[in-house]
């Protein structure tokens, strides 16, 4: 499994690629994680790789945290050969740097995922290459129909739509976090594409006006100092920094509202999904990869307007929540478990390499 970003920081990828480890293993599998990571390059357990340290690199609005050294490159397929991998699977195959290496040599049957809604700039100038190296993949995989077309459009490459997978019983078993009022919780990087200043502008507004609510803001990001000092910490804001996976659950399970206020390039909403596995409504920004996710089970809203957010929020804390819709959620939510992606993955893994061995063989 590889994950060109650091596992040392929370992103959606990351939490792909270590989930689905995870649910391989339940299944009976060995898996070997190789990625980027704060830690010094080498073996970390016999399942467990750190290739080299990551840099920031700003793309599609956001920051990844990638290894740009060709040597991290050249320790990942080391790592891989050494280890005797019978296949490997590549998410986001295209971003630098962890996996040219293992493309370029082609010696194991290769899975590639796209996680990426739109295009980068300048794709246009490494399209051949692109495509050269997504022909060399024996399937790949986007993870919704955005990404797919993203893919389509980046390298020319055919994708079939699988999606991301919720850990469902993390977020079954998890004990609400108490609140002294309402809570509405948002859980990201802050960063402009996230819309938490969307968010904080309309929170104020229902604080103006007398709802009886808290914030619970998550993570942390580029913008995380200039928003705090615009919105500082209060009894009714709470800047809670990064969160474990265990508190992220907690606090969803305890909230009121899960806000997700992202303004685009978002191609697979995870924390809708993850927000109605632990029965918390949503309020979210309509846009396509959030509706798609969402398929009727949350309350969207035009991204970038916090009025409208504001009056959404508003609406979803005035009263209960109706229990019939929060399972109707649920039940939605459970058809993306992360075990089930895992059996579909297991199949795309046989094909890849029948498809290998085809190729080798003529």
């Amino acid at each position: 499994m590889i994950c060109p970003y650091d596992l040392s920081r929370r992103g959606g990828v990351q939490g792909q690629a270590v989930g689905l480890a995870d649910a391989l293993r339940r299944a009976g599998h060995e898996v070997l994680v190789v990625a980027p990571d704060d830690r010094r390059p080498g073996w970390v357990t016999g399942h467990a790789y750190v290739a080299g340290r990551s840099v920031g690199v700003a793309a599609n609005g956001s920051v990844a945290p990638v290894a740009l050294s060709p040597l991290a490159a050249r320790r990942a397929l080391g790592a891989v050969g050494e280890w005797g991998a019978d296949v490997v699977h590549l998410h986001e195959p295209l971003a630098p740097l962890l996996g040219y290496g293992i493309v370029l040599r082609g010696g194991w049957p290769a899975v590639g995922t796209f996680h990426r809604a739109g295009v980068p700039r300048g794709a246009a100038l490494v399209a051949g290459a692109a495509s050269w190296m997504c022909r060399r993949i024996q399937v790949c995989v986007a993870v919704s129909e955005v990404a797919r077309r993203s893919a389509a459009a980046w390298c020319g490459c055919t994708c079939e739509v699988l999606f991301n997978g919720v850990d469902l019983e993390r977020f079954r078993t998890a004990r609400p976090t108490p609140s002294a009022r309402p809570a509405i919780l948002f859980l990201g990087r802050h960063e402009p594409r996230k819309g938490l200043s969307v968010l904080l502008d309309a929170f104020a507004r229902l604080v103006a006006r007398g709802v009886d609510a808290e914030l619970w803001v998550a993570g942390e990001g580029p913008e995380t100092g200039e928003l705090r000092a615009r919105h500082p910490e209060s009894e009714r804001l709470h800047w809670l920094g990064v969160v474990s996976e265990a508190e992220a659950a907690e606090r969803l399970a305890g909230a009121a509202a899960l806000c997700a206020p992202s303004l685009g390039g978002e191609s697979f909403g995870l924390v809708l999904l993850e927000a109605m596995a632990a029965r918390c409504p949503v309020v979210a920004s309509d846009i396509p990869g959030y509706r798609d996710a969402a398929a009727g089970h949350a309350t969207l809203v035009a991204p970038g307007d916090p009025g409208a957010l504001a009056a959404a929020l508003e609406a979803v804390l005035s009263g209960p929540a109706d229990p019939a819709a929060l399972d109707a959620a649920r039940v939605h939510a459970s058809a993306w478990s992360i075990d089930r992606l895992a059996a579909r993955y297991l199949d795309a893994y046989d094909r890849a390499g029948r498809l290998w061995r085809a190729g080798r063989s003529r």
